[in-house]
């Protein structure tokens, strides 16, 4: 208390790093501390000394105060359950961990130690990847531990370690501002990595002789903003790598010295693409044969070209092949280990790098080592001081097999740690059944609503973004310190200190006699100072870098060996590679069809990726409603013709069916789509959704060598979806716990998912959250009262109703009063069918303006025209305001001055240049 009484608020800065995407982001995080009371984190800048975003953040990164603000949906204690069908009931840590430990250990001795799995995350920090590996593959003699990297990152690996010997990439930051020619493969990374686009849009902004190739089947913001964009038929890269690499040799542009003095293996590639001729290679694309030979000239005949790719290669059950012929390219023209140039794989999480690093994924050992490499084990055991023979040399499990044999119960109990299975793994009904089928299941997680928490037999709750202290590895190997800000809420403990205290209590059952002690760690800085020291004399030596030169000189790139006076941050540019010749490997990679081709029964080819302000299933993301702003709800987009073809308006709610499930969405329809595919967002999940989200359709099929599933692409037949009873309710509020209460009501019906709304103009407390629902026919009287108690929705003196008993309609509008008139508060609205009327009512109250006109009319209100999206989250700039000002004839540096848009994050910067060269509607 200060003189007065009042309680004592302290400030503090925090310097740390952005838990989105690899970028890595620098952030300032600003908390408030109440003496005697809660923490909380107010604010959040982007951190003007952090080199990998030199203080830019984008819209996710800006609003990460946000998804800490309310504890509501947080875990705070560990629970325990008994019996499978019985609830979870709230336990203290002792409890918990002596019960995890036990279970675990029982399981080992009697069923072996393989029948025990982990399945962890790429946004764990380095220091708790380290102490899952260890456990796992010291302690427990498994290596069945794998990560949702492996969703995004394998094939990436794959394709490094084949073609330069080991993973990581060979280039750096700072060759996005040297290249004069980018070619983005399978990347939109204007929503994917937007801070990183924004460097490239100012290199090209500097330089406007810098060319930019997209290779995208859809006309994402990144390809409407490129000098050439490749449409290609989905799945058909590696022919139009092949293409393009016959045309480099055909016209003298390949650097022949450096292919005969730093590689080896081109003679047989060279005799494979002898037969992809750039026309054939186009027709297999469906692309121009010029716009090829186009790609191959302004590639081979760049200064330096650098490749940016992400999913769009990765994730295909012919994803290494796509990796190898991308990095062909590079190797073919010597357009590697050099400023600007080089084939730079984009990573999808914060610390997938570092769980590579560690060893976290079935296939590998710590720091690079290979599982299969009789002295890469005894390396290790010496390191972890275990006996000789200790480690397994069988592979374990990676993530699509370590779930079916969960299934069939090979594996009978499974460890989850900061991932959502349930909703990123390909087929989600066969993972549901696995979790089902599961002897034993443990969730370690921060939020209680995920898809997965409830096959939980155990809660871990664990601290998240701001809470805990450790390291990350970003995309270009920089190694950057998170810190933690406030205390976690609860009983939340950090990631690693959970599996430490599990590891500690099964070390006590398990341990052969004479081992020393193996989980000691009382702090992060002990656990990375024991993973770097796995490193010394490998691949990724980071023997230079620890606590203290982290904290003196910032972050670091590796590898930084002790006394060098830096880290590097371009590999390879002496030419020599890390395979055992030193020699770079060219692989012979013919181009073979999707896993799925379609057929009569299913004739639509289904791609997915990301939205702009969302991330991943949103867990995080998903509780801030300004995010909703640019894309408010879940939809399926298809080509205007092939709609009509088929019947379908927009809005009208389809069936999207393949060989392993289905789900409804609403139809958005688009020119962003080519004929005959179509594109849903993978971001929503059943928190959102009556489905599970567009995994339920996805197929589990995998690329033999990185063992990463097929999540891009599957056939598809799209129906419209007929139901007799729609409804449409929202409510302003504490969308959170609304969001919490309504979320099992979901799964009763055909369709249904909630989108949650900022108030045009209004802060952030003032939100709603909408739910759209559909049915064959309007569900029990007790759903939906459980609907109205959860939203507030029942009739009082500030309530208009309309009711027809015979119909089954209710339509019901809650008021509000201000001082500028009367404000819709709440409504529910059902219909024998969808309603644009109610559309219209739905946007009137999100706008925040009072009523026109008598109360008595609200249900006599016509439907209005088409949503007016927002298109920059930071100013709130829609749409419609942005059109006209390019009716006027505005562009880009205008709109930025008129109306702010484009000014504070950038995100939006592409949209606004592709609505600048659009025609304007009539």
């Amino acid at each position: 208390m200060d003189g007065t009484g009042a309680p004592v608020v302290r400030r503090t800065r925090t310097s740390s790093t952005c838990c989105y995407c690899g970028v890595g982001c620098g952030v300032l995080i600003d908390a408030e501390h109440v003496d005697g009371g809660p923490s909380r984190i107010v604010g959040i800048e982007g951190d003007p000394e952090h080199p990998a975003n030199f203080g830019r953040l984008c819209t996710k990164g800006r609003n990460l105060p946000q998804t800490s603000a309310d504890p509501a949906g947080r875990l705070t204690h560990p629970e325990l359950r008994r019996l499978r069908n019985e609830p979870r009931h709230p336990v203290d840590w002792a409890v918990a961990l002596d019960t995890v430990a036990d279970r675990l250990a029982g399981i080992v001795q009697q069923h072996g130690p393989d029948a025990v799995a982990f399945y962890v995350s790429g946004q764990l920090l380095t220091e708790d990847y380290y102490v899952f590996n260890k456990l796992a593959k010291g302690l427990l003699g498994t290596n069945n531990i794998d990560t949702n990297s492996r969703l995004c990152m394998s094939s990436a690996v794959a394709g490094y370690k084949l073609a330069l010997g080991a993973d990581g990439p060979p280039t750096c930051y700072e060759d996005l501002e040297l290249a004069r020619t980018v070619l983005f493969a399978g990347s939109n990374m204007a929503y994917a990595h937007p801070v990183l686009f924004r460097r490239l849009e100012d290199a090209r902004e500097r330089d406007p002789e810098v060319r930019w190739i997209v290779i995208d089947p859809r006309r994402t913001d990144t390809a409407a903003m490129a000098d050439l964009h490749l449409a290609i038929q989905p799945g058909t890269d590696v022919a139009l790598f092949n293409g393009m690499l016959h045309h480099l040799i055909w016209e003298g542009l390949i650097d022949s010295a450096f292919i005969a003095n730093h590689t080896e293996g081109f003679a047989e590639l060279k005799q494979l693409v002898r037969d992809y001729t750039p026309r054939m290679a186009a027709d297999l694309c469906g692309v121009a044969l010029a716009d090829l030979i186009q790609a191959a000239e302004w590639f081979g005949r760049s200064p330096a070209a650098l490749s940016l790719y992400c999913m769009g290669l990765n994730q295909s059950a012919h994803g290494t092949d796509k990796n190898l012929a991308l990095i062909h390219l590079h190797l073919a023209t010597g357009q590697i280990g050099r400023p600007g140039a080089g084939p730079f794989s984009l990573t999808g999480q914060p610390n997938a790098m570092g769980g590579r690093e560690v060893g976290g994924m079935a296939t590998m050992l710590a720091a690079h080592r290979e599982i299969g490499n009789e002295q890469h084990r005894a390396e290790v055991e010496q390191l972890w001081g275990l006996p000789a023979h200790t480690l397994s040399a069988k592979p374990g499990l990676s993530a699509v097999p370590l779930f079916e044999a969960l299934r069939s119960g090979q594996v009978k109990a499974v460890w989850i740690a900061c991932t959502n299975p349930v909703h990123s793994m390909p087929d989600i009904g066969r993972v549901r059944e696995a979790l089902q089928h599961a002897e034993y299941v443990i969730v370690q997680e921060a939020f209680r609503n995920t898809d997965t928490v409830p096959y939980a037999d155990v809660l871990l709750p664990a601290a998240t973004w701001g809470e805990k202290e450790g390291t990350v590895t970003n995309s270009e190997r920089r190694i950057s310190r998170v810190r933690q800000a406030v205390a976690p809420p609860g009983q939340a403990q950090p990631d690693w200190w959970i599996a430490n205290e599990v590891a500690r209590r099964i070390e006590a059952r398990l341990a052969p006699p004479g081992v020393a002690p193996m989980f000691e760690f009382k702090e992060p800085s002990a656990i990375f100072d024991e993973h770097r020291s796995l490193t010394v004399g490998r691949d990724l030596d980071i023997g230079g870098i620890d606590y203290a030169r982290l904290e003196a000189e910032g972050p670091q790139q590796w590898p930084f060996a002790a006394g060098a006076a830096a880290g590097q941050a371009r590999r390879y540019g002496d030419g020599v590679f890390a395979t055992a010749s030193g020699k770079a490997r060219f692989h012979v990679t013919p181009y073979r069809p999707v896993a799925e081709p379609t057929s009569a029964r299913f004739p639509l080819r289904l791609l997915t990726g990301r939205l702009r302000d969302q991330w991943h299933g949103m867990s995080r993301t998903g509780r801030v409603p300004g995010l909703f702003a640019h894309s408010p709800e879940p939809g399926l987009r298809m080509q205007p013709e092939d709609a009509a073809r088929r019947g379908l308006a927009a809005g009208e709610l389809v069936r999207v069916i393949s060989k392993r499930g289905e789900l409804v969405l609403p139809l958005e329809l688009s020119d962003e789509v080519n004929s005959g595919t179509v594109f849903a967002a993978m971001h929503w999940s059943g928190q959102f959704l009556s489905s599970g989200g567009i995994n339920e359709v996805s197929q589990p099929a995998v690329d033999a060598r990185s063992l990463q599933p097929e999540l891009k692409h599957a056939a598809v037949r799209v129906e419209k979806a007929e139901f007799g009873w729609h409804l449409l309710a929202a409510r302003r509020g504490d969308v959170l716990a609304m969001q919490a209460a309504v979320q099992p009501l979901l799964k009763d019906c055909g369709f249904a998912a909630i989108g949650l709304y900022a108030e045009t103009g209004a802060s952030e407390e003032k939100a709603w959250l909408a739910l759209r629902a559909a049915a064959e026919s309007a569900p029990a009287e007790d759903w939906l009262e459980t609907l109205i108690q959860a939203l507030d929705l029942a009739s009082g003196p500030d309530t208009l109703e309309y009711r027809d008993a015979r119909r089954g309609l209710l339509k019901r509008v809650g008021w509000r009063t201000e001082a500028d008139g009367s404000h819709i508060d709440g409504l529910l609205l059902t219909d024998a069918q969808r309603n644009p009327a109610s559309e219209s009512l739905l946007d009137t109250a999100l706008s925040g303006r009072a009523w026109s006109g008598s109360r008595l009319a609200v249900f006599a209100q016509s439907g209005g025209g088409a949503r007016d999206p927002v298109v920059c989250n930071c100013m709130q700039v829609r749409e419609s305001q942005i059109r006209t000002q390019v009716a006027q004839g505005a562009g880009v540096v205008e709109l930025k001055q008129r109306l702010g848009c484009g000014t504070v994050c950038g995100s939006c910067l592409p949209q606004l240049a592709q609505l600048c060269r659009q025609p304007q509607r009539a």
